[in-house]
């Protein structure tokens, strides 16, 4: 009977212990570290102008920045499965921006998903991925945001479904998924490759959208950059695969799609990927494209989707008519009025480089995911300037006429029978709708 005593009060202090240790794992504040700039951190003029670089480097106004809105204050909404979230206003404002912000404070915020009053942040913001920066490089981003105009919005709150609007539970969240170091430089490579490695996984973020992610909303890291859909867009396979990633394409053909968005025989970017190159790739030197695409070369190749696997005719010249007029006339008759003007019969682009879309690889997709939202939406820059941007047609077409097209336009220039259906169209209008 005293052993038995013994048992259950030991299963009751066993018990005690671990519910005060999750109240304090949980509940507990978080610590703030000092953050000191090292030694050879520029100062003055020089810091600002690196922290600028740095800025556009990380893509920060694509999410800090709502259509139409001030820049860096926030408002951009982001509609995930459990709700909604919106970004953050990063002015120098007091009282709605980061001016009352500590250095420390941000560098925490960027690196560890920590708020200013130590409220746990979600990962939409992709500090999964910044805590891979120098301490030096998010300084040298707090130093140029001081310089934006002050804007004095407010941050609207986050609208998520119980248990998501529970903060404090991205604590064990982040224990699983965010790295705890910086990323350290990789002594057998060169510094060209260690540069190109710290901008993909790192600053660049490329993979939280180009990674496919598990039940908990973590990056797959076994399917590194094999691709996944993001807001009714595929972000394709990046991998160094030679059969569904880019390791058939050249570094040229690389490097153009990056600095550019558009690389011939391979189409043109849209959606997300047109405005990462718009806001932030098409504005980096040329030797960090250069060593972006030296660490692509070296990603290990994962096989992407069989569903949207490139097929060796999709990568020939030349087009289907015989795959494209089974049983698609309307298809072809819209094309003919809507589209041969700029991109030609041949997909090769009648009037400039952008309207050459052969070799897309939307065209391999027989959902046409990509190609229902560029054909809904539209593709253009933020200046719409002329030769750079595709009308939308939501408002011209039908449901069927639109999937008739689509399954015409991926037989013809995907050697592929599509499979997209009215269905298909509504679901891509009803994303297309929300942000």
């Amino acid at each position: 009977m005293k052993h038995f005593s013994r048992t259950l009060w030991t299963i009751g202090l066993v018990g005690v212990a671990l519910a005060l240790g999750a109240v304090a794992f949980f509940f507990l504040p978080h610590g703030l570290r000092p953050v000191l700039p090292s030694p050879g951190q520029p100062t003055g003029a020089a810091l600002v102008e690196r922290g600028r670089y740095l800025t556009i480097a990380a893509d920060c106004a694509a999410c800090h920045t709502s259509k139409g809105g001030k820049p860096f204050a926030g408002g951009m909404e982001f509609a995930l499965p459990f709700g909604r979230i919106y970004s953050s206003n990063i002015t120098p404002d007091p009282v709605e921006g980061i001016g009352s912000w500590t250095d420390d404070e941000f560098v925490r915020a960027v690196k560890a998903g920590v708020g200013k009053h130590g409220e746990d942040l979600y990962p939409a913001f992709p500090y999964a991925s910044y805590a891979l920066l120098s301490d030096d490089d998010v300084l040298a981003i707090r130093a140029y945001l001081n310089t934006v105009a002050p804007a004095a919005i407010s941050s609207r709150p986050s609208e998520l479904a119980f248990p998501f609007n529970q903060r404090y539970l991205m604590r064990a969240w982040k224990v699983l998924f965010v790295p705890r170091t910086e990323m350290q430089k990789d002594p057998s490579r060169d510094e060209q490759w260690n540069r190109g490695a710290y901008l993909v996984e790192g600053l660049a973020h490329c993979g939280e959208c180009h990674t496919p992610r598990g039940l908990m909303f973590q990056r797959v890291q076994s399917k590194a950059l094999s691709g996944a859909e993001v807001d009714g867009w595929k972000a394709w396979n990046i991998t160094a695969d030679k059969k569904d990633g880019i390791g058939w394409w050249t570094d040229t053909e690389i490097a153009d799609y990056l600095s550019t968005g558009h690389s011939a025989g391979h189409g043109s970017a849209s959606g997300s990927m047109r405005e990462a190159v718009d806001l932030s790739l098409s504005k980096l030197p040329k030797s960090d494209i250069d060593a972006i695409v030296a660490y692509l070369r070296t990603v290990p190749p994962v096989a992407g989707d069989v569903a949207v696997r490139i097929s060796d005719q999709a990568r020939s010249p030349g087009v289907s008519e015989a795959v494209a007029g089974d049983g698609l006339e309307l298809g072809r008759h819209i094309f003919a009025g809507a589209c041969a003007a700029c991109h030609g019969w041949e997909a090769s682009g009648q009037f400039n480089p952008r309207a050459a879309i052969h070799g897309a690889h939307s065209f391999s997709d027989p959902k046409g995911a990509n190609l229902l939202r560029v054909i809904l939406d539209g593709s253009s820059n933020a200046e719409r300037r002329t030769g750079e941007s595709m009308p939308a047609f939501s408002v011209v077409f039908s449901d069927a006429e639109i999937a008739n097209l689509a399954n015409y336009v991926l037989g013809r220039f995907g050697h592929i029978r599509g499979s997209v259906d009215e269905e298909d169209v509504r679901q891509a209008r009803g994303v297309a709708a929300a942000p």
